[in-house]
Parts: structure tokens; sequence; C-alpha cells
């Protein structure tokens, strides 16, 4: 309703109309952005990122210390905090991790979600929600009543538009996915779809990160659960 209030359209009615006439349009992107469900915070569900930080990073590390390459994708970055809160752990946690080439995407659906994202501002509201006391001292400047992450982390991700359900920009093999909350507004073939092409792209002995809510039971059976507590944590089965 404030997008039909916003264009003068009278009535959803109006607005639906006008999308008919032109699905491509302006109004299509006005209708993506009020549509899109943006909740996040940092260190969200905290137990994904405990795992991270003590199982998945350290044994990637291992994986990949003659490369010493990491590529990394957030599927659905919102507005950011959990991209940030990853990169994070990789700067506070594994100083060794400085001298490798790191490679880490994000995208989402949501061109107003993605310029947040790239700003990296947030309100003091924003910092509350999960930021531990330390990182926001080591890693943010005070912008008035807000806050930025420095730009030795807002460097690291690259972030573009994509539509998950659409055709995905190139990437090479993944060694993590991070693509936690979003599967569950798709349907059935559509969870299948999306998952058997992140298969494709992530590596033999990458991983997969979903939400708590989220699974690949009996949408995929190629992917394994780790046994790491409400971690959401997936790999691709042996053979």
């Amino acid at each position: 309703m404030p997008l039909v209030h916003q264009e003068k359209l009278e009535s959803l009615e109006n607005l639906v109309k006008q999308l008919k006439s032109k699905p491509k349009g302006k109004l299509h992107i006005a209708v993506i952005e009020a549509m899109t469900t943006n909740e996040t915070s940092f260190f969200k569900d905290i137990h994904p990122f405990e795992t991270l930080k003590k199982e998945i990073i350290p044994d990637l590390i291992e994986k990949r210390k003659d490369k010493k390459e990491l590529n990394i994708w957030c599927g659905a970055s919102s507005s950011g905090q959990e991209c940030y809160s990853l990169v994070m752990i990789l700067k506070n946690e594994f100083p060794a991790l400085e001298t490798w080439k790191i490679s880490f995407s994000a995208s989402d659906i949501s061109n107003q979600m993605l310029n947040r994202c790239r700003s990296g501002i947030y309100s003091q509201l924003e910092i509350n929600r999960g930021l531990p006391a330390p990182l926001m001292v080591k890693y943010f400047n005070r912008l008035g009543t807000e806050w930025q992450v420095k730009d030795e982390l807002r460097k690291m991700i690259q972030f573009r538009i994509t539509n998950l359900s659409e055709k995905w920009p190139f990437m090479p093999p993944l060694d993590l996915i991070m693509m936690r909350n979003v599967l569950i507004y798709f349907d059935v073939d559509m969870k299948k779809d999306i998952l058997g092409r992140v298969r494709k792209l992530l590596k033999p002995d990458g991983y997969l990160f979903l939400g708590a809510a989220e699974t690949t039971l009996n949408l995929d059976e190629n992917f394994e659960r780790m046994p790491y507590k409400q971690s959401g944590c997936y790999r691709l089965k042996k053979g």
C-alpha cells in the first residue's frame, strides 16, 4: 500500500494492471524492494558462526594450505550483517589468512539492500543486535549516531545483484556457501533447482550453511548434514 500511494495508483488493482502492462519496468523493481524480507543481525543464531570459527574455517585452512586460496559466497546478503560477521571472524581469529587470496562475493535481489551492504553503515540499534563490543571498537568507525564498517573489511567483499531463481553470475568453485534463511521463500521445485546449482558450484570438500528452518532432506540426496549443534551445516556426500 505505501507503494500504491507513492505511485499515486489509487488501488492495488491498479498496481497489478501496471505490472501486467510493463512487467520489467521500474515499478517491477519497486515491488521487489517492497516485498523482500530483510530481517537479519550480526552473528545471527550464533551457533553457525561458532561452528565456522571452531570447525569449518580451521578445516578449510588445513585443506587449502598449499594454494592459500578461499572462495566464499553469501547468496542472500540482505543488509550485510551476515557477510561482515564472517569477514570479522576471518580477520580477527585467523591472522594467517592475511597472506591468502580470499574471494568473497555476496548477492541479493534488492538493490536497496546491496547499497546498504556497500556503505556498511548501521544504526546503534543494529549494532546492539549481536555485535560484541570489542569487534565494534576494532572494525567500525563512528559516524554521528551511526557506525560504519572500516574500509579494510568493506573492500574484502564484492556485492552484486542476483535473483536466485534466475541465471547466476559466474563464480569459481566455492569452498563455502552461506545461503541461510532464503530457501524457505521458494517452492519445492525451485528449492531443488537451487540446491542442484549449489552442488555444481561447491567443491567436493566444501561446506554449505542453511538456516535453522531449512534442510536438504527430500530435496537433494547428494548432501549430508554435519553433526554440529544447530549449525545448519552441510557437505556433499563422498562419491
